[in-house]
């Protein structure tokens, strides 16, 4: 039987410090009959070292046993239009913005099927090299639940954001570079440290609760120190009334996890902000969700998404009133980035297991069937 190639991708996102594949994951598709090809790429967290395979022995190297064991074959960065149209190619953020075609079969959060900015376009890529797009974000099980997601580390890292960005408010001063973390520990040390010791007396308010992403937010701000009853968890039933709410005006730190599908009420707006004059307490939004150009965003107060370089973008509330920040970065989870990919990289592997059997395996003929069903509305509005 042949073995099955998977080739991993360098990240060309800016700050992207995650990985699809970690070693650890790499190694156990190798045990299963998989050749991974792993490009070499000095912004992920992992060293590439920890990917290959040494012919030394771990004590003459003086280098830890698992990273002389996996196994994989290192590529020069950003080669993989270079490799073999029949090997899939794996990575995490879209790709960088070009009309080349795509003739390979893709694994990668594209970011494309719910409209959003540029959304047609970056399929019509697809269509013209005649490749293949297996969506991350879609990617389900038997009962329609995602098979892997960075959710809760990117609550758990939002919610830090949006702590950090109030003791900057409160300091006079916007948030700057927000660097990755070792690992949660460090993360929670270092929020706590902003805000003097602990979080007690913040207020935050976590819409979409219940989910994986929410869950991540409100362990945030258990961690730091804020009392329960100071953290207000919404979900359906408490947003099921329509917006906008009152409610979010009246914590520090607005957290929201929903997973948009479809258009509903907004949770907040200009108008709403601006007649709250001084009695605001809202200091920092963070959108978590991030539909930042998707036509249906709950909160149409800010347009662009942030950056780890500049994590916060004001929003105008008029004058004299008190100032209001939005986070809204799309990759919150790489400031965890090793615990975030070891994660995510587990969950999926089961599903990657199955790409040898792809053409009948459930998850992948739905990921199929909804690209297909994309790439035709692509189609017919790119006019193609």
């Amino acid at each position: 039987m042949s073995r099955q190639p998977l080739w991993l991708r360098c990240e060309k996102k800016e700050f992207e410090r995650r990985a699809a594949l970690t070693p650890t994951t790499a190694k156990k598709l190798i045990d299963a009959g998989f050749d991974i090809y792993v490009e070499r790429d000095e912004q992920r967290i992992f060293d590439d070292l920890e990917y290959e395979a040494w012919v030394l022995s771990p004590a003459t190297l003086q280098i830890p046993t698992h990273i002389c064991s996996v196994g994989c074959k290192l590529e020069e960065n950003n080669s993989w239009p270079n490799a073999p149209a029949h090997i899939p190619i794996i990575g995490l953020k879209e790709l960088p913005v070009s009309e080349d075609p795509l003739p390979h079969t893709h694994i990668q959060f594209a970011h494309c099927y719910k409209r959003q900015a540029g959304w047609s376009s970056v399929l019509a890529r697809f269509y013209k090299g005649k490749g293949n797009l297996y969506d991350l974000e879609f990617l389900t099980d038997a009962s329609g639940r995602r098979v892997a997601a960075f959710g809760y580390h990117a609550g758990f890292a939002g919610a830090a954001a949006g702590a950090l960005a109030c003791a900057s408010q409160k300091n006079g001063e916007p948030l700057g570079y927000l660097e990755p973390y070792e690992n949660e520990h460090a993360m929670v040390e270092a929020v706590k440290k902003s805000l003097g010791g602990s979080g007690k007396g913040l207020k935050a308010l976590v819409i979409g609760a219940l989910g994986r992403c929410g869950r991540g937010a409100v362990d945030l701000f258990r961690k730091i120190g804020l009392n329960e009853d100071d953290i207000l968890k919404w979900d359906m039933a408490e947003t099921e009334k329509g917006g906008p709410f009152q409610e979010i005006l009246d914590v520090d730190i607005f957290v929201n996890c929903i997973y948009l599908s479809s258009p509903i009420p907004h949770f907040l707006t200009y108008e709403q902000l601006r007649s709250a004059g001084v009695g605001r307490r809202l200091s920092v939004v963070v959108d978590v969700s991030c539909d930042t150009t998707n036509p249906h965003n709950p909160i149409p107060i800010y347009s662009i998404n942030t950056t780890f370089s500049e994590p916060t973008v004001a929003v105008d509330v008029g004058p004299n009133n008190p100032p209001l920040s939005v986070i809204s970065i799309d990759h919150l989870p790489t400031l965890l980035p090793r615990e975030a990919s070891e994660q995510f990289s587990s969950d999926l592997l089961p599903s990657l297991l199955q790409l040898p059997s792809r053409q009948t395996a459930s998850v992948w003929v739905n990921a199929e069937k909804l690209f297909q069903q994309k790439l035709a509305e692509a189609v017919q509005a790119e006019g193609l």
